[in-house]
Parts: structure tokens; C-alpha cells; sequence
């Protein structure tokens, strides 16, 4: 089941065991410019947002169509509608009992393929699946340079009448979780024709920091973050920044005592823990890192660290919800199954409350249709929450 293989290792490293035990500091409440820290109060289910994702994947209106997907990135366009930026993703028909058929691969007739968008429109409606070749022959928006590699999705931001999309490029080997990183690209698509690139132009990847898993503009500057993922050696965050809003600017990196350098070899670590898929966002003088932690292994843990500067550095780690499906006590009693790459979502976020996607997954290797994949459609989908702030 080759392109299932490639999703669940995928997944694999976006939640990769981190050992090492947690950081977390105790030090007094951060204050930003005089100004108290913002208070996160009980996180729930975002029940409309996950029936809208639910309606649209199980309508069958037509067989082109998102059914499920991975990453779960969003931007607002300028006309109202907001563009969600999906990895690895199911499109085709979901059956009556909740499964889906067999992808192509496998002999069946579910395409799959490894990123998309999917639109919503202003007035929140989910109203299309934007996807490469034709419907009856989709593939990914930014196809592979060959068979041995595939696209993942990073951030997305606005640039005039366009959307950026830093994506990382994989090398898929023969083993089930044989996936590299290869190096990171820069996709812009025209706002009026999401269905294929204007242009794909390479990024900074000479020192195997994956840059995209953020993205925030703020005080004239874009800043890039990245995640640098050493397996058993952790996850570390790294910034960048480019003047304006278009990445095709000159970066510079944060590096020792708080300056830029122009050298990605300056760039320092800023935080570790953090996952592939992440979010940084500013409320008042405070800037929010949100991130599913990754120092134990496969956790349910969404936490968010605060920072006076959009550089970091991040402290203050506070669980801001637990997510129910994963383990053999989760919700889907299925040991295989888990979560990971939790980020907020300006594009839907209120005054007093932060919406936060995560993906859930499984590890389930069974071949045919009961594996978990393909028997249950609601396991490769993302879930929304909504997790109250004020202050």
C-alpha cells in the first residue's frame, strides 16, 4: 500500500518520540510592555467547524473531492474566503458505513494524493476541492519532480493577489517509514485559479531546518519559523524573517545574542519540543507559540508559550487541551491511532478565542479494507477546538 505507507510515515515524523523529559518553566507570570499575561481557559470541540468538514468530506456531490487530509494550514483571502492547505490527502467517494474504498494504489478507486486545498467561502461554506490534473485524474497541486519524492505543506500567507506556501520535499525510500527531508520550496498560486502554481522557486535548506512550519507578519517584517527535527535528538525551533510580505525577499536569521545575520549557518535554536506543524500568533503585546508537545512520545498534549517578541524567547509552557482520540484509551479504543501537528488558525480566530487544528492518524499497517483508514473515514480528518483567551 505504497501512498498509505508514505502517509503514515509522514505522520510518524510529525510525532516522533522525543525522550528527553519536559522543560517546563516556574518562573513569575510574563509581563509584555506592562501588560499581564493572557489566560487560556477550558478548550471544547469546535462542533460547527468539524460538521462542516464532516458534511463536505462524506457528501459525495462529487468524486474529486476532499474526504480527508493532513496539516490543515488556513488563510484569509482578501475577497472573504479562506483557502485550508492540506498535505497528504483522500479524495473519491466515502461509502455509506463510514469507509472509503481502496486508493488507486491499492487497486481500488480512492485517489490520494499528497496536497490540496480545500475553500471555504465567505460565508463559511466549504464550496470546493482545489487539486492538480483533472477530476477524473487528480493529482497533487504541486506535483512530485519524480516518483521517489512528494510535497508536504508548510504555512500560507498573502502576498498581493497571491497565496505563498513554503512546502518541504521529501525522498520516500523503500521501507514502510523510509521518509527524508530533502530540502523547502516556495509555491505561489494566483488568488483566481488555486488549481495549479504560478511559479515553484527553492528556499533556504542548506542546514536541514524545514522553514515554514509558521508563519506570522507582523511590524513590517514576515517571520519564518522553522523546525529542525533530529529524530532521537529532538525538535528545535529556529526563526527567520523577510521584509514585506513576499518570501522571495532576502531572509535573515536570528541569531546569537538576539541578532539577524544574514547565514542560515548563524541561526540558533530558539525552543525544542516543538512539533514539524506549529503556530505563532500576536495578541496585544504577547506573541502565542502553539504547538503539540513532542518530548513524550506521541502526545495528546496541546501547549502554548508566550513571548514579549515575535523571536522568542518562549516561555511559560501551559497544556491548553488534551486530545481525546489517540492510544488505547482514546476515544477510537484503537491503540494505532494518534494525533499530532496542532497550530491555530488566524484566519478563524476571534478576540477571545483561539481556533486550533490537529490531525488524527494511525499506525495501523493492516493490508485491505479494514484498515483503520479506509474502515473509518472520520480517522484521517482533522479536528477543530476551540480554546477561550482573554487578557
Amino acid at each position: 500500500m505504497r501512498l498509505l505507507t508514505r502517509a503514515a510515515a509522514a505522520s510518524t515524523l510529525a510525532a516522533t518520540a522525543l525522550l528527553a523529559p519536559s522543560t517546563a518553566a516556574h518562573a513569575a507570570a510574563l509581563t509584555c510592555g506592562g501588560s499581564a499575561a493572557p489566560a487560556f481557559g477550558t478548550a471544547a470541540p469546535d462542533a460547527s467547524l468539524n460538521a462542516k468538514f464532516t458534511s463536505y468530506g462524506n457528501s459525495n456531490a462529487l468524486l474529486d473531492d476532499w474526504t480527508g487530509g493532513d496539516s490543515t494550514y488556513s488563510v484569509k483571502l482578501p475577497d472573504g474566503r479562506t483557502v485550508f492547505g492540506f498535505s497528504d490527502t483522500f479524495l473519491g467517494k466515502v461509502n455509506a458505513d463510514g469507509s472509503r474504498p481502496l486508493t488507486v494504489a491499492d487497486g481500488g478507486t480512492t485517489p490520494f494524493v499528497n496536497n490540496t486545498f480545500v475553500v471555504r467561502s465567505a460565508g463559511g461554506s466549504l464550496t470546493g476541492t482545489a487539486h492538480g490534473g483533472t477530476a477524473a485524474n487528480p493529482t497533487a497541486l504541486l506535483p512530485p519532480s519524480d516518483a521517489s519524492h512528494v510535497y508536504w505543506a508548510g504555512d500560507m500567507t498573502v502576498n498581493g493577489s497571491e497565496i505563498q506556501q513554503p512546502y518541504r520535499e521529501y525522498k520516500v525510500g523503500s521501507g514502510d517509514l523510509n521518509v527524508t527531508w530533502d530540502r523547502n520550496v516556495l509555491a505561489r498560486f494566483s488568488t483566481s485559479d488555486l488549481n495549479r502554481p504560478t511559479s515553484v522557486t527553492s528556499l533556504p535548506s542548506a542546514t536541514g531546518v524545514m522553514w515554514g512550519s509558521a508563519l506570522l507578519r507582523d511590524g513590517g517584517y514576515t517571520y519564518v519559523y522553522g523546525t529542525e527535527d533530529l529524530g532521537s535528538g529532538g525538535k528545535h525551533m529556529y526563526v527567520a524573517r523577510v521584509a514585506g510580505t513576499d518570501l522571495r525577499g532576502t531572509w535573515s536569521y536570528l541569531a546569537a545574542g538576539g541578532t539577524w545575520s544574514a547565514s542560515e549557518a548563524a541561526a540558533v535554536e530558539v525552543l525544542g519540543g516543538v512539533s514539524n506543524e506549529f503556530s505563532v500568533s500576536k495578541r496585544g503585546n504577547f506573541y502565542i507559540l502553539l504547538t503539540q508537545d513532542t518530548k513524550d512520545a506521541f502526545s495528546a498534549q496541546i501547549d502554548t508559550y508566550l513571548s514579549c517578541s515575535p523571536a522568542g524567547p518562549f516561555t511559560g509552557e501551559k497544556t491548553v487541551y488534551n486530545t481525546p482520540e489517540g492510544g488505547p484509551f482514546g476515544s477510537y479504543g484503537d491503540g494505532d491511532v494518534y494525533t499530532y501537528n496542532a497550530h491555530a488558525h488566524a484566519s478563524l480566530t476571534t478576540a477571545n478565542n483561539l481556533v486550533v487544528s490537529y490531525n488524527v492518524n494511525s499506525l495501523d499497517t493492516t493490508q485491505g479494507p479494514t484498515k483503520d483508514v479506509y474502515r473509518d473515514v472520520s480517522i484521517y480528518r482533522p479536528r477543530f477546538v476551540d480554546v477561550p483567551v482573554a487578557g
